[in-house]
């Protein structure tokens, strides 16, 4: 008992705050859902004017709530960038609908295409690559893509980067040809050198496409270390682990500091380093990930 009084007192570790944070923090974009959008009175309160907002379209959600809230954060004034999950997507005419009901209502032409989190197609769709072959994305002016800097035991179940990369081949065939701007949006993962030692291996493989790196944003620590074990998150979840495993920051909030601090500073020394702009995944809420980003701006 009497150690919660000692770590409600105690301060949580943070790093000087460089102006590389800063400069790397510029222009990040955040993911919401219907649900949680539904929570934020508003968003011009919280977010830069323009940001980039991802929206996530989990199984179930219906099209009418995905666009409604493209539409609210559009006229607010930010950009928006929908998902499309192929394996939830019943056909090309869903999707046709689907593409031309963002652009009527909410002026979309931004898109996250990525094969989906279920396990099997429920349609005519199995994998990114299928949606923009379908050529209804022709008129858009940015396509993300997914990327994968801890593997994807879904695609190779070997543990393998073979078919991660074969397809990424292919992806960047297409940036090639397309008039499309792209970039690769990762997983949330908790640990800079992985990350790093993943960017420096697309581009040694002749890999030019951009990569937008997920972040975490503000969490309990039981919050992320759920999420993380459901979502994949491979071997930067040992930072959990290990953070769980210390008494004096088991009860204080995760911040991503740390890794931040570490990516800012390698974008700094390898300013050509494929890694360009954060993405935050706001586990913990959207309120304490904007919170935080616009904190760490101010710092430096």
């Amino acid at each position: 008992m009497a150690l919660l009084p000692f770590l409600k007192r105690k301060a949580p570790e943070t790093p000087d705050v460089t102006p590389d944070v800063a400069a790397f923090l510029r222009d990040y974009s955040i993911e919401v859902m219907p649900r949680t959008a539904e929570k934020i009175d508003n968003f011009r309160d919280l977010l830069p004017n323009g940001t980039r907002v991802y929206i996530a379209h989990i199984d179930g959600t219906p099209i009418n709530d995905m666009v409604a809230t493209a539409r609210r954060l559009a006229l607010d004034g930010f950009q928006i960038m929908p998902h499309f999950p192929a394996r939830i997507i019943r056909d090309r005419v869903t999707l046709a609908d689907w593409i031309a009901r963002y652009r009527g209502e909410a002026g979309v032409n931004q898109a996250l295409l990525l094969a989906g989190g279920v396990a099997q197609p429920q349609g005519d769709f199995d994998n990114s690559m299928q949606l923009m072959e379908s050529d209804l994305f022709g008129d858009f002016k940015r396509l993300h893509v997914a990327g994968h800097p801890e593997g994807n035991r879904d695609i190779d179940p070997d543990g393998s980067d073979r078919q991660v990369m074969a397809a990424l081949r292919w992806k960047q065939r297409f940036a090639d040809t397309s008039d499309a701007q792209m970039a690769l949006t990762t997983q949330f993962a908790f640990e800079a050198e992985p990350i790093i030692t993943w960017a420096d291996a697309l581009r040694d493989a002749g890999i030019t496409i951009p990569i937008h790196i997920g972040i975490a944003g503000p969490a309990k620590l039981q919050t992320l270390i759920k999420f993380a074990m459901a979502c994949g998150v491979g071997p930067s979840l040992r930072v959990l682990q290990k953070r769980a495993m210390d008494v004096t920051k088991l009860l204080l909030p995760y911040e991503p500091t740390d890794v931040v601090t570490a990516l800012a500073a390698h974008k700094a020394t390898d300013p050509d380093s494929l890694i360009a702009r954060v993405h935050f995944f706001p586990l913990g809420g959207i309120t304490p990930t904007a919170g935080w980003a616009t904190r760490m701006k101010d710092q430096t």
